[in-house]
């Protein structure tokens, strides 16, 4: 699996260093680079890997410990305690017991295709960016080359009252929210970018994005791949740390995206059998809110 190098080099939005370098660690976490029971490289390491100070590593590590991620102690390298879980029945995805199913295989393994479908339905578009900029290195380096992508997204609406995220002691406080669709436009903006660089250098002859939004707060997230797949999981309500852009440390009521355990359904031969039936009732779902509630 190859992983970003130039986190620092991006600019989304105004997210600050720590939260570039927490979204690559997330990725790579999820996906298995750093497996459970691991430690981390050293402060040290990591902060001259990315090009950042130590403190800004710091902070990064304090939030993927509230998350869950993590076990840091005063003067000792973090060790890895969590990871995402994927279940799946395709015969593919569980050739090993050694390397458990994996986000990131699943979407490299759909860019093979000539034709790319996603359709999407998610709280924000965070690990859903992380995973597209890795296909578009596959892509440069002439490891892939689809024909097409097609990408749809169904967000939340801005502007609507959602239970999270929320500062645990005032459902008022706007900060959590604000911060939510700050993260959210960053990585639609970073997604349009990273199609639209594909499309501008005739690397991809065809690329297609829509986004639309709904009056919805989303309690899962759905992946439907190339009409025959699909990743569910459930949105897990939690208390924890946010550390905001300025440093602040904000205790809130969050649901965690990267750390969701996800099923995988695969359309198989039998129309009638379990992974064909999620995937049809699925798609058709999907295919009613995008029509209906989503604009």
């Amino acid at each position: 699996m190859r992983y970003l190098r130039h986190v620092t080099n991006r600019t989304a939005g105004g997210a600050g260093a720590f939260q570039r370098v927490s979204e690559e660690l997330r990725v790579r976490l999820s996906d298995g680079a750093y497996p459970l029971n691991s430690f981390l490289p050293s402060q040290g390491s990591l902060a001259e890997e990315f090009g950042v100070a130590r403190d800004t590593v710091q902070r990064a590590l304090r939030e993927l410990s509230s998350e869950g991620w993590i076990e840091s102690g005063r003067g000792k390298r973090s060790r890895v305690v969590m990871r995402q879980h994927i279940q799946s029945s395709a015969p593919r995805a569980s050739r090993s017991r050694h390397h458990p199913v994996t986000l990131g295989p699943l979407i490299g393994e759909a860019f093979e295709r000539e034709e790319v479908t996603l359709d999407i339905y998610t709280l924000t578009s965070e690990s859903l960016d992380a995973h597209i900029r890795i296909q578009a290195e596959r892509i440069r380096a002439g490891d892939i080359s689809p024909r097409r992508i097609a990408l749809r997204m169904i967000l939340p609406a801005e502007g609507q009252s959602m239970p999270y995220p929320r500062a645990s002691g005032d459902r008022d406080d706007p900060r959590l929210p604000k911060r939510l669709h700050a993260i959210t436009d960053a990585h639609t903006s970073s997604l349009r970018t990273v199609l639209g660089q594909l499309r501008a250098e005739k690397l991809v002859p065809e690329v297609e994005l829509e986004v639309r939004h709904a009056e919805l707060t989303p309690t899962f997230k759905l992946y439907v791949i190339n009409h025959d797949e699909v990743l569910h999981g459930f949105y897990e309500p939690v208390r924890r740390r946010v550390i905001l852009d300025d440093g602040t440390e904000v205790e809130a009521v969050d649901v965690l995206g990267f750390g969701a355990s996800l099923t995988h359904h695969v359309r198989d031969a039998n129309a009638t059998s379990p992974g064909s039936t999620f995937v049809a009732n699925t798609t058709r779902w999907f295919e009613s809110v995008w029509a209906l509630l989503a604009t």
